[in-house]
């Protein structure tokens, strides 16, 4: 997926005005938000939260001790496992496990590492067929390819009506509208795809180092099927994804079905530990893992390692103001929401991704819900002064700063200067006590009227009132 992020405002403009869009995101908060509410009842989630966070920082602070014990404990067991430095060499890999294997067909599940990795191109480049088998993922994938918009729940921003016509064009069959009938259609075509695929390729939820296994997580049970039927499987997933025992796999899985849908647990898990062996009754001949950097070492030992701790659960973006209202696109890449403006701009560039950093009201409502602590608006708040640092916003804004900055470190000039702006800006509200045209505010005042103020700065109101008072 190409990184089309400095596109975000005129993306998010769009969204905006787009009122089908605008009904399709209004899922996020009448489904997940409520449902993660309701399902975290049942846990102390705040012991919870504090336990996984410390269990992923141990997993983080010896992060090359934890992935030499799982490539250890994975090849005892059958499993080879692959470094790649880049996506582009992670998607370089699985080619050639495709290629040495002679597969024809992959079908996958849904993997957002696999998203970074523009695996779906890289494959159907050299005449491999890849077919995505999470339903969202299979929906978009049979409307033009086109990219997720949520890292749960994929097609988000699409309603039962959109996806019935779509089914319809596609398949070739009478209109559905019912959802059970929709989803046995789309069983009813994948079915053959799982029954001749020469490879699976999944993501990883998680790693686990003391044997060797790749954790699954899905409520459909695709994942099984992607890694029973085909006599090879591949996972691809994050460095950062490694936890040292299954006794921090069994805290992670208290937190990441509630967080990420509401559900105390998932539909269907697995853990799956290297390839078929003697007296197996299913399983791959061969199975590999394909460790993927693509940026991460980078933030080790900085300021954004504490984001390295993100399980994917998608809790900030469910939750988030910004992201219910422009969607998952406006963000440009695999990453949308809060997380993914911390994410985007430490694995493609800040440059790329001027936007992405302003793209929140820093509320805190993605640090409340984050089940591993990690404070996200902080992040987002260091992004925007290494902007600054590197003079990459305009340069009326910095000016602006500059100018503020001069009056707010000298405190009588300050007080002096408030008191002229409240008394011009009264005026300048007239009869209806409001500002619809602000020259050094347009972005406000060009979708808002500024309410006005009283004409008294606070330090006065204050002072009048102890002297009242007194």
């Amino acid at each position: 997926m190409q990184v089309q992020s400095m596109q975000f405002k005129a993306r998010a403009k769009d969204s905006l005005a787009n009122p089908r869009l605008q009904q399709n995101l209004k899922k996020l908060s009448t489904k997940f938000v409520s449902a993660r509410a309701t399902a975290m009842q049942a846990i102390d989630f705040p012991a919870t939260r504090a336990e996984l966070k410390a269990r992923r920082n141990r997993a983080l602070e010896h992060l090359d001790v934890w992935l030499e014990t799982f490539e250890r404990e994975a090849a005892r067991r059958g499993t080879t496992v692959l470094y790649a430095e880049t996506t582009r060499d992670a998607a370089r890999l699985v080619a050639e496990i495709a290629r040495e294997h002679e597969v024809k067909k992959v079908i996958k599940t849904k993997s957002m590492v696999s998203e970074e990795m523009r695996l779906n191109a890289v494959l159907g480049e050299m005449g491999v067929q890849s077919i995505e088998t999470d339903l969202g993922e299979y929906i978009l994938q049979i409307n033009d390819n086109e990219p997720p918009s949520h890292i749960i729940a994929p097609v988000v921003h699409k309603d039962k009506e959109e996806i019935a016509d779509l089914f319809a064009a596609t398949h070739g069959r009478p209109r559905l509208t019912e959802i059970p009938d929709m989803t046995r259609e789309a069983r009813e075509v994948l079915r053959p795809h799982f029954m001749s695929a020469d490879m699976g390729v999944t993501g990883g939820n998680f790693l686990i180092a003391e044997t060797g296994s790749v954790a699954l997580v899905t409520n459909e049970g695709n994942e099984g099927m992607c890694t029973v039927m085909p006599r090879v499987h591949v996972a691809v997933t994050g460095i950062e994804k490694v936890l040292p025992t299954l006794e921090d796999l069994a805290v992670a899985m208290r937190l990441l079905p509630r967080s990420a849908t509401g559900q105390v647990m998932a539909n269907y898990f697995s853990l799956l530990t290297g390839p078929r062996g003697e007296g197996d009754l299913d399983g791959p001949e061969h199975m590999y893992v394909v460790l993927v950097d693509g940026g991460r070492t980078g933030l080790i030992g900085g300021a954004f390692q504490e984001m390295l701790r993100c399980i994917r659960c998608g809790a900030c973006m469910n939750h988030c103001p910004v992201y219910q209202k422009v969607g998952g696109h406006a963000y440009g890449w695999v990453y949308p929401g809060p997380m993914g403006s911390v994410l985007t701009p430490s694995y493609t560039g800040l440059e790329k991704t001027l936007d992405l950093p302003q793209a929140a009201t820093l509320c805190g409502e993605c640090n409340a819900v984050c089940p591993v602590g990690i404070p996200i608006s902080d992040l987002l708040r260091k992004l925007r002064e290494k902007q600054v640092e590197r003079g990459l916003r305009p340069f009326s804004e910095r000016a602006g700063l500059a100018v503020w900055g001069f009056f707010a470190m000298r405190p009588t000039l300050y007080a002096l200067f408030t008191k002229l702006a409240v008394r011009v800006l009264e005026r300048a509200g007239g009869s209806k006590r409001s500002i619809s045209h602000l020259p050094l505010g347009k972005g406000w005042t060009a979708t808002r009227e500024m309410p006005a103020p009283v004409g008294r700065t606070f330090r006065e109101l204050y002072a009048a009132q102890r002297s009242h008072q007194g």
